[in-house]
């Protein structure tokens, strides 16, 4: 996946559908992010680049128990490419 600003908003919007607000905010967070489950908002340092927050919220996807039935089409597609792709390439 390319680290483009279109690539960051797809994503954004696929937190955003599993149900978690996404705010950039500063903050002295040692993993760059801030999960706040029982209100379900992911905070991420306001100062990273674009690279640093796809990096960032693709490794909160990855934690959270997402159901892929429960996308749309177009977000299902995109979790399965990313996420779901790269846990199969770590594990070889």
């Amino acid at each position: 996946m390319k680290y483009t600003k279109h690539n960051l908003k797809k994503i954004q919007e696929l937190l955003e559908e599993v149900g978690y607000e996404v705010r950039f905010e500063k903050g002295n967070f040692q993993s760059g992010y801030c999960l706040v489950e029982s209100k379900q908002v992911v905070v991420v340092n306001k100062f990273f680049d674009t690279e640093g927050r796809i990096t960032v919220m693709l490794d909160i996807l990855s934690k959270l128990g997402v159901n892929v039935d429960n996308l749309s089409p177009d977000s299902a597609k995109l979790f399965k490419k990313v996420i779901l792709n790269s846990k199969e390439n770590s594990e070889v």
